[in-house]
């Protein structure tokens, strides 16, 4: 199996201890900061912008896991301050224009991720399966934090893993978004997934500091 990482959603920090969760994050080698952008078109829901994403370049040297909520990003990725070692997740969703959008992503030395919806069938993976660095399973539909994991998302999981694997992509990761707290994390990483997205399932509770979430998160990702 591929190697577990962290990537703390950002959209769940506190705004104003950001420079702390930051050096946190740091000293527990977190691997991303997931970035929810969404434009309240392709989901009903407005959040974090291209500003929030250059501050976050320039005061944390973590890469950063950009995960796209918007309507024809290819025409908006020169908006987002993203290179080598950044992921970039585009909705199969959200463009008429994936295999491009993910050549963009790919050209500017980042990571280019497709991401799929609970109901999105894996057949829009195939015809990008060589473009891709990994994919992004929603075990939630997107829009909102807090919100219970989709049991068939377990074993969409596990499909997408099969259909990397079947066709030599043994390489690509599976990232994982919604409801990840200590538990479904450990039914996720079974089901072939190594990027969790922590939010407040899993990482930013009241009753656990971040130091304890995140190796709590790396006990249970094993």
């Amino acid at each position: 199996m591929q190697t577990a990482k962290l990537s703390p959603s950002m959209m769940c920090a506190d705004p104003f201890a950001l420079r702390e969760t930051l050096e946190e994050f740091g000293r527990g080698g977190v691997e991303y900061l997931h970035v929810d952008v969404m434009d309240g078109v392709f989901v009903p829901n407005f959040t974090l912008g291209t500003d929030y994403c250059r501050h976050l370049k320039s005061h944390s040297p973590i890469p950063l896991d950009l995960h796209l909520m918007i309507d024809a990003p290819e025409r908006k990725l020169d908006w987002f301050p993203f290179g080598a070692g950044d992921i970039v997740s585009i909705h199969v969703e959200s463009t008429r224009h994936l295999q491009k959008a993910l050549a963009a992503v790919r050209e500017r030395g980042a990571l280019p991720f497709a991401a799929l919806n609970p109901a999105t069938p894996l057949c829009f993976l195939e015809p990008v399966l060589e473009d891709l660095a990994g994919v992004l399973v929603m075990t939630v539909n997107p829009g909102f934090a807090g919100q219970k994991m989709i049991p068939a998302s377990l074993g969409k999981i596990a499909a997408v893993r099969q259909m990397l694997d079947d066709s030599g992509r043994k390489d690509a990761e599976i990232e994982v978004d919604g409801n990840v707290s200590l538990e479904n994390a450990r039914k996720m990483r079974q089901a072939g997934a190594n990027i969790f997205v922590a939010g407040t399932a899993g990482l930013f509770r009241k009753d656990r500091t971040l130091a304890g979430g995140i190796e709590a998160l790396r006990e249970a990702t094993k």
